[in-house]
């Protein structure tokens, strides 16, 4: 019996001890394998502490009667022994054999081993990925601190070249106060205006002109008194002084020769003079321009480079408007230059304007934010600097708008303005083709971006302020979408249904931007607007000027092909039936150079060319 509780793992044996050692609490049942024959029997030993007599129970005596250990009526035994703690053990019959309990427990401490050794991998590779992790963790707080470092540098290297900038744009200013003119604050009765003064360069120009002025009527008049003196004919001469009047007959000729050079160089040296001044008056507008950005960039609450939103560092002011300044940044996450437009609300507004006015805007960044398209300028981010005032971050464009440029150089040539229409074309079907459709509204020379400041290059449009949705819920494809914001828009460039006053709101459709893009082609090519030229928004609504717009009229100079000015025609069609939309203008043949080549050969061997204007009656009735 000792032998086989000495066979129990080491940890059992342990506990049976601790029993027998009289350390009981309650009664322990320990399981014990024991070998009596072939067939491995199971002893179970139930230790029952010893009690005082009072404390018995019947229950216990019943367990303290004597029991034969091996009673094999039931197949099992119980013995008694130790005294007065009492060892129940009984023993049931198993078919299990020693060697395959051995194997049995070979298997478990084997299984053991492999886990406890995976363990103990599993941990190494804990340690070494908590390891790598705490390193990485240090080599990402080391790039972290590096990158700071890098961004502070960049900031301060920005900020000293933007204000190295700033200083030598206003010294060029001042000096060009001298030679281009300036402003000089003049007083009329109690109150104060400013006053344009011309520099010596353009003074220097007005003198030569003068001069040339004061010698053509010199000669004008040493002319007219020339005539008065010319010689008879050769027939009229009497014959004794023919010799003497052939003197004074070359002498006439010889000095009429020379007057006529005189006032040919005259006349070479004034429209010199009057190229200078032209090419002078364009950098004036130039400087002029710079002058008033510097004064309202000293005036600007942004003008120390503040970091806005902790990623747009401020460089310079490019320009402001009525309610917004548009400065030039560097978005110091993406290292990229930006515009960034800061709008400012009116301080006095009610409550009421301030919320309809920023639900306005953020409605133009909803529409421009989803835009993505190379003709079109990217909006990338927006956010609030205060109760008064917010920000849109848009793509940078180096050069000028449509609407300098044509200030300056007046007009270009035909090739340079369909490119320009080509692209804004491109930009406009882009617009129709999404879901759903935006009309611009606010198409003009202004928010047509040049991106290299020329006009042989790449244009991108902007401002979508104005731009409406054509949803189901407001659109129809027959009769379009109601203008509920009947005023707004630059009125040169409204076609004459978004001027009809009547019931109930005017109906419009993408045929707006079609107006517009033959009113902006019209004056790329001829240097003036071909409605209201020379009046205001507010003369324009009075008279009534584009309602009275039923044809358009070309000069004749600057020379422009047929084929433009049937272009121009088919999109400043007056009634908006006749007038083409932005699919049919995108498939036109003036701004497709393939079909232009072939439309021009067809019409030059005699073939009648269709008419693009009954094709669009046909689409818009359709």
């Amino acid at each position: 019996m000792m032998e086989e509780l000495h066979s129990l793992d080491p940890r059992r044996q342990e506990l049976l001890e601790a029993r027998f050692t009289g350390v009981g609490v309650a009664k322990v049942c320990l399981i014990a394998w024991i070998y009596i024959t072939s067939p491995c029997s199971l002893m179970i030993m139930e230790f029952i502490p010893s009690q005082t007599p009072e404390k018995k129970s019947s229950d216990q005596r019943v367990r303290k009667r004597k029991v034969d250990p091996f009673d094999n009526n039931q197949g099992e035994s119980s013995v008694s022994v130790f005294g007065k703690s009492q060892m129940h053990v009984t023993v049931l019959n198993s078919d299990l054999t020693i060697e395959k309990l051995t194997a049995l427990e070979n298997n478990k401490s084997s299984d053991l081993e492999k886990k406890e050794g995976r363990i103990d991998d599993l941990l190494r590779a804990n340690c070494d990925l908590r390891r790598q992790l705490d390193e990485q963790q240090r080599m990402l707080e080391r790039y972290k601190e590096r990158l700071n470092k890098c961004v502070t540098m960049s900031k301060k290297l920005l900020i000293e070249k933007s204000k190295q900038e700033k200083m030598a744009c206003r010294d060029k200013s001042m000096q060009d106060r001298l030679r281009l003119g300036h402003f000089t604050t003049v007083r009329h009765g109690a109150s104060f205006t400013e006053q344009w003064t011309d520099g010596y360069a353009f003074q220097n120009l007005i003198k030569q002109q003068e001069r040339i002025n004061s010698q053509r009527e010199d000669i004008e008049r040493q002319r007219k008194l020339l005539g008065k003196r010319k010689p008879p004919a050769m027939g009229q001469t009497p014959p004794p002084s023919l010799e003497q009047n052939n003197g004074t007959l070359f002498l006439y000729h010889e000095q009429e020769e020379i007057f006529k050079l005189r006032l040919g160089h005259l006349k070479k040296e004034e429209a010199e003079i009057q190229a200078e001044l032209e090419r002078l008056e364009r950098v004036r507008n130039l400087h002029i321009r710079e002058l008033k950005r510097i004064h309202n960039e000293d005036n600007s609450q942004f003008k120390d480079h503040p970091t806005l939103n902790d990623r747009y560092l401020l460089l310079h002011l490019l320009g402001r408007g009525g309610f917004s300044e548009v400065y030039k940044a560097f978005d110091l996450t993406e290292q990229r230059y930006v515009a960034v437009k800061i709008h400012q609300l009116n301080k006095n507004w009610r409550d009421e304007k301030k919320e309809n006015y920023h639900k306005h805007a953020c409605r133009e960044y909803r529409i421009h934010k989803e835009l993505d398209h190379p003709r079109i300028v990217k909006l990338y981010d927006y956010f609030s600097l205060d109760t008064d005032s917010f920000c849109t971050v848009l793509e940078y464009c180096e050069g000028n708008d449509l609407d300098f440029y044509l200030k300056q150089h007046k007009l270009m040539s035909e090739k340079e303005g369909r490119s320009i229409i080509m692209q804004i074309v491109s930009a406009l079907k882009y617009l129709n083709d999404i879901r759903p459709p935006i009309i611009h509204y606010d198409l003009k020379p202004g928010n047509i971006l040049l991106v290299n400041g020329t006009a042989c290059g790449e244009i991108k449009i902007t401002d979508f302020g104005l731009s409406k949705i054509m949803d189901d819920d407001s659109y129809n494809s027959v009769d379009g979408m109601e203008l509920t914001s009947q005023g707004a828009g630059t009125y040169w460039y409204l076609p004459p249904e978004c001027f009809v006053v009547g019931k109930e709101p005017p109906k419009i459709s993408n045929k707006v931007d079609v107006w517009s893009v033959g009113v902006i082609f019209y004056q790329c090519l001829y240097g003036r607007k071909p409605f209201g030229h020379n009046q205001s928004q507010q003369d324009i609504l009075q008279e009534n000027t584009i309602l009275k717009a039923t044809e358009v009229q070309f000069p004749p100079k600057p020379v422009v092909s047929p084929e433009a000015k049937a272009f121009i025609r088919r999109c400043l069609a007056y009634r908006k039936e006749d007038r083409i939309d932005v699919h049919q203008l995108a498939s036109d043949p003036y701004l497709m150079p393939h079909i232009r080549k072939s439309v021009g050969s067809t019409g030059a061997s005699g073939t009648a060319v269709p008419s693009t204007s009954s094709s669009s009656n046909s689409s818009a009735s359709n």
